[in-house]
């Protein structure tokens, strides 16, 4: 039976301003290398977007026992909290939820659980509710009965027909940047991380995974437990449950994936062994134990998330070439770079997608040669440029977010990945590989498991390297990276001799001197058709774009890269007989990358009545995320 909540003074009423604390101030590291300006937070306040008091309370463990119930589209269970007190004194432990429903809240003196009361904020679109729970001098834990809603955003339920199977109910979550909270009542900052344990119950005829210790070979009994032994950020937890096959890629990573695909996804992702290895080489050791793969149902809205132990994964990758591998070399990357050490807040997030970005590169150069890394560091240059130039103010492009950013969401554009990737290549460059690999190898050894904030490296980095080589670089250089907007002076300018042949072809063809049918693809990458694609010359005409097609075949590719580029382009330059396949592509590719821009470039091209109409029937197979991000797009 629920509890009475807590009245008056107790019943909170917060706002989203009333997350924010703190006046200005200056941080100077020891050696005097660098002075930076930044908001001098307290430690409970330096994430604005958590209600949580983690400065005087912090979560250590987190167990669950839940059932997933399918009929309800709700987890449904128990929630126990162990904390510690960093505070001696404090009186509350206090969480995020997100429209949870709070049946009961019991605390533990070491001896008995007993009930206790509870406070519940108002709700905050965003934010959710904070739920408090009053602290004795004898309190060790608190554990909460509740349920999930229907409508949480960080979990999607798929029914039967929405599966590729047909036949079971699929279930999978999605926690990053601040949807745990619609999943637990958790601390749900970066700032704080957690062990966790849990048992799933499940219809028998599923299979329930978790991003903790698992048995590949576990029997479909209805009951599953887990362990995650390592600390990590709550956006980090995360379920699948449904009709999902095993198969080994060797004797501690594999992949899993409803059966259609596993086959083709084992061999697709064969070579993730020999990307460890190479991490391992640059990096130091992997430290998660097993390392598997899961391929989603196509709604999943990202190419991947590195959830620890269980890399999610979009079917779109599997493209029968390998060509799309390197977002399973980011995914693998983060196991140092973002989960191992992890951004502190989400103005910091450069420091987990810029440096796995980085990483990335180096193990694709490493296992596949330069020429395919400086392909892709054109590519994402070119990205980057657009997504520069589109930005909304100046600020945006900064390394360091800007303190009012409204959504955390803002933080995760190509500037915290691709520009915080290319400050990595500015230092490599000027400290020099041979120094700039064992001080990246010895930040990770030193922040391992830990929460760090941009001033957190920099201060490090003049430390352990910049002491030893002050001219290297100034200080004048590194704000104009992390401080500054849009991209330095001093970025590389990467040039790829595959592209510059590309080009050469593209100019003949679209100069009248050779025929798209006699242009010479057997060897093309899907980087150099990507390139192709990308850099045609504006406002093609129709004939043109029937040329283009009937060589090459772009309409209807099962190559979803090269799918999205064509379509772009299709869209730009109205080539109508494009139209039902990219409407069978928004019907059936849910991945945010591909999906948003595409239903923004129809709503800027004059088919925005369209493209409404086409999102009115697939929407419903679109994961939250993307319903509410396609919502705004479309109006």
């Amino acid at each position: 039976m629920k509890q009475l909540k807590l009245l008056g003074a107790s019943l909170l009423v917060m706002t989203f301003a009333a997350c924010k604390d703190g006046t200005s101030g200056e941080t100077v590291n020891p050696s005097g290398t660098i002075n930076i300006t930044e908001i001098n937070q307290s430690p409970d306040k330096a994430d604005k977007f958590t209600y949580a008091n983690y400065g005087d309370v912090r979560m250590t463990h987190l167990d669950l026992n839940l059932d997933v119930n399918f009929d309800r589209k709700v987890l449904d269970g128990i929630a126990t909290i162990d904390f510690e007190r960093s505070d001696k004194n404090a009186s509350e432990l206090v969480l995020d939820t997100r429209k949870l429903k709070i049946e009961s809240v019991e605390s533990f003196d070491g001896k008995d659980w007993s009930q206790t009361s509870y406070g519940l904020s108002a709700e905050d679109d965003l934010l959710g509710q904070a739920l408090t729970i009053p602290l004795t001098s004898t309190t060790q834990k608190v554990r909460i009965d509740y349920e999930t809603s229907p409508e949480a955003e960080g979990l999607q339920w798929l029914s039967p027909d929405q599966t590729a199977g047909k036949e079971h109910p699929y279930m999978f979550s999605q926690g990053q940047p601040i949807h745990a909270r619609t999943m637990a009542p958790v601390q749900d900052t970066p700032a704080v991380r957690i062990t966790y344990s849990a048992t799933l119950r499940t219809p028998p005829e599923l299979i329930a995974l978790m991003s903790a210790d698992q048995d590949p070979n576990t029997p479909r009994d209805g009951e599953y437990s887990f362990d995650m032994p390592q600390p990590i950020p709550a956006y980090l937890l995360a379920f699948a449950v449904g009709d999902i096959d095993f198969k080994a890629i060797n004797d501690h990573i594999g992949v899993y994936s409803e059966s259609y695909i596993l086959d083709a996804s084992a061999e697709e992702f064969s070579e993730t062994p020999q990307m460890e290895v190479a991490n391992e080489e640059l990096y130091g050791p992997y430290l998660w134990g097993r390392y598997d793969l899961i391929v989603l149902p196509p709604s999943f809205p990202f190419g991947g998330m590195e959830n620890p132990r269980l890399s999610f994964l979009t079917p779109t990758l599997v493209a029968g070439d390998k060509s799309l591998t390197n977002v399973v070399a980011h995914e693998l990357a983060h196991s140092w770079s973002g989960n191992l050490v992890t951004n502190a807040t989400w103005r910091d997030a450069w420091l987990n997608e810029g440096f796995t970005s980085y990483v990335e590169n180096r193990v694709m150069e490493k296992l596949y040669g330069e020429r395919r890394a400086i392909m892709e560091q054109a590519l994402d240059m070119d990205g980057l440029k657009r997504a520069l130039g589109e930005a909304s103010r100046p600020e945006l492009t900064h390394l360091k977010m800007p303190e009012d950013i409204t959504h955390p969401d803002d933080a995760f554009t190509l500037v915290s990945y691709i520009k915080g990737a290319n400050f990595l290549f500015f230092l490599e460059d000027r400290f020099g590989r041979e120094h700039f690999d064992p001080f990246l190898k010895k930040y990770f050894d030193a922040y391992a498991f830990k929460s760090v904030t941009t001033e957190d490296f920099l201060n490090y980095m003049s430390e352990n390297i910049r002491n030893r080589f002050p001219d290297a670089v100034t200080d004048a250089e590194i704000n104009a990276w992390v401080y500054g907007p849009g991209l330095p002076e001093t970025a590389r300018d990467p040039k790829s001799d595959a592209f510059a042949q590309v080009s050469k072809i593209q100019g003949d063809w679209f100069g009248g001197k050779l025929a798209a049918g006699d242009i010479n693809t057997s060897d093309w990458s899907t980087h150099e058709w990507l390139h192709f694609i990308n850099s045609m010359p504006a406002g093609l005409s129709s004939k043109q774009m029937e040329e283009l097609d009937g060589a090459f075949s772009f309409t209807g590719t099962s190559n979803a890269e090269t799918a999205f580029a064509w379509y772009m382009q299709a869209i730009k330059n109205n080539y109508d007989p494009a139209t039902p396949a990219i409407e069978n592509f928004l019907m059936t590719v849910g991945r945010g990358k591909f999906i948003y821009r595409l239903y923004a470039a129809l709503n800027d091209n004059g088919k925005g009545d369209w493209a409404k109409d086409v999102y009115g029937a697939a929407r419903a197979g679109y994961h939250p995320i993307a319903q509410r991000r396609i919502d705004a797009i479309l109006k």
